[in-house]
């Protein structure tokens, strides 16, 4: 009597037949190879902190009072100690002899008033400013407060039109390289329009027309950044569209947007991460231009560019806290994102499986 193969034989006792193993889904491998890249799964928790503080922000749990002026302008950060009187502006009160000087110096009744104001000014306003982390703006702001505001404006807006981008560009790619025909050549006539004028350009027209604020920085944005996924996505979706694995499903009966986004789309997904990353970073670098010409966020809203423009005239008088602080924001984040982002691509990319 013929063995009969593992998976299917019953026991003599009559026991129940032992089901097959199933296989490990695409995103739960990839979950588990993610996990298992210290540097990746530690950078996605630094992302995930930064969205949480976006999160905190926007309830107004966290810098609520970011535009309240509560030191002296330019005021040093904590550690680097008190400034000398003289450059926060108080002027000490020259003494002099015991005399009337009214007839010669008009302000010499003044002077008692003038030496209390200054005492109660080192005494008040030069202390609460030592209590400020990062120091302060030139309206006496906290800088870090507005560090962390801004980081609600700026992760929200790079994230956001990345996704709107990658939407945008994966969706356009897919349909271009997977049914071509006269779709794909009409969506190739679009994409040359796009990529024939100059992004910044484009970028500038956009908000020309659309005007400026948050949602529109992001629609912009959006609009103008989908063009080189698009080029990839639609190469790769060509390049997949015939494989063995692709046609098998057709031949089970799968239709055409089964096989393009639960088939090739996790193929290629690896591709599409490393493309958002970079978008992120460049759409973050992007709102600060457009800030820093009056094209993005508004004077009553703050972000990571409206720092950066600020931080320039300050910097002249040796004031660098906040570049400093703006900087080390955008660079933990991007940073952070885009280790993050390399994770996701090694953990999805199909040859990397297969050497498993």
């Amino acid at each position: 009597m013929n063995a009969l193969p593992n998976g299917f034989a019953a026991s003599v006792n009559g026991g129940a037949v032992p089901s097959t193993p199933s296989s490990e889904g695409v995103w739960r491998a990839a979950w588990r190879r993610f996990r298992s890249d210290r540097v990746g799964l530690t950078s996605g928790i630094v992302v995930l902190a930064f969205l949480v503080l976006v999160v905190l922000a926007a309830l107004g749990l966290v810098a609520k009072g970011w535009q309240a002026e509560v030191g002296v302008a330019n005021a040093r950060p904590s550690f680097m100690g008190p400034r000398p009187a003289e450059a926060m502006g108080v002027i000490e009160v020259p003494k002099g002899p015991n005399v009337d000087l009214s007839a010669v110096d008009p302000l010499a009744p003044r002077y008692a008033e003038i030496e209390a104001a200054a005492k109660k000014y080192r005494s008040t306003d030069s202390v609460k400013a030592e209590t400020l982390a990062m120091g302060a703006d030139r309206m006496g702001r906290d800088v870090l407060s507005k560090a962390v505001k801004g980081t609600q404006i700026s992760v929200f807006v790079g994230v956001l039109a990345a996704l709107l981008a990658t939407l945008i560009g994966t969706v356009l790619g897919a349909l271009a390289g997977f049914f071509g025909g006269k779709l794909g050549d009409f969506l190739e006539w679009l994409y040359n329009v796009f990529e024939a004028i100059p992004s910044i350009l484009l970028i500038f027209a956009f908000a020309a027309v659309f005007g400026r604020g948050i949602s529109t920085v992001v629609l912009i944005l959006g609009l103008a950044g989908w063009t080189g996924l698009y080029r990839q996505v639609r190469a790769e979706f060509m390049k997949h569209g015939g494989r063995e694995y692709v046609r098998a499903a057709e031949a089970i009966g799968a239709s055409a947007y089964s096989r393009m986004f639960r088939h090739i789309l996790p193929n290629v997904s690896h591709v599409i991460l490393v493309r958002m990353s970079l978008l992120v970073v460049a759409f973050i670098k992007n709102e600060v231009i457009l800030s820093y010409l009056g094209l993005g966020v508004g004077v009553e809203d703050v972000s990571w560019g409206t720092m950066l423009a600020e931080a320039q005239s300050e910097l002249i008088l040796g004031h660098w806290w906040q570049l400093v602080t703006a900087t080390a924001f955008m660079a933990l984040f991007v940073t952070a994102f885009s280790l993050m982002a390399d994770a996701w691509r090694d953990a999805l990319d199909p040859k990397l499986r297969g050497a498993e």
